[in-house]
């Protein structure tokens, strides 16, 4: 979940699990036994004096977001590496770089979070599959706000997707 400085509108974004656990580990502050690879990536990064100065999440396109890397070695040598946005976010976490988004993306996919009303949804019951299929597209559009404001992503996703079958 990104969200935007100073305001309340967050970006949901599906990743996978182990970029996942990859993140969550690290913002836990573990160390794994071994490198992780996004540890390795910054490792190697480090020893050849690259460093990573932003990431850029460019184009939506069938639902995948579309990111690149700004590295440099120097101020005037800054290099534009194409990468997934799983593990562009897992590398801008490690290296505390900005994520910045495309205003038209974040426009077009943000949702408003609403920290008064975490607390009251958090004790909500998650929605079965059979309660997803059958509620009204209103419902849905409240529900998966609810989930995604409590950060129950798994019941968001399934919400988002049931809309979409909705849809065509």
């Amino acid at each position: 979940m990104l969200g935007e400085v100073d305001g309340m509108r967050r970006l949901p974004i599906v990743i996978g699990q182990s970029e996942a656990q990859s993140i969550a580990i690290h913002l836990q502050g573990l160390k794994a036994p071994r490198p992780l690879a996004h540890d390795f990536m910054i490792d190697l990064m480090t020893t050849f004096g690259i460093s990573l100065r932003e990431v850029y999440i460019y184009k939506l396109e069938k639902d995948i977001f579309y990111s690149e890397l700004h590295c440099c070695r120097n101020i005037n040598d800054i290099r534009t590496i194409d990468a997934r946005t799983s593990d562009a976010i897992a590398l801008a976490v490690r290296t505390n770089c900005p994520i910045y988004i495309e205003e038209s993306i974040f426009n077009a996919t943000s949702v408003v979070f609403n920290p008064e009303n975490v607390m009251q949804q958090a004790t909500k019951i998650p929605m079965s599959q059979e309660s997803i299929e059958t509620a009204s597209v209103e419902e849905l559009q409240k529900r998966m706000q609810e989930a995604i404001n409590i950060e129950d992503y798994e019941t968001a996703t399934k919400i988002r997707d049931e809309m979409k079958k909705r849809n065509g």
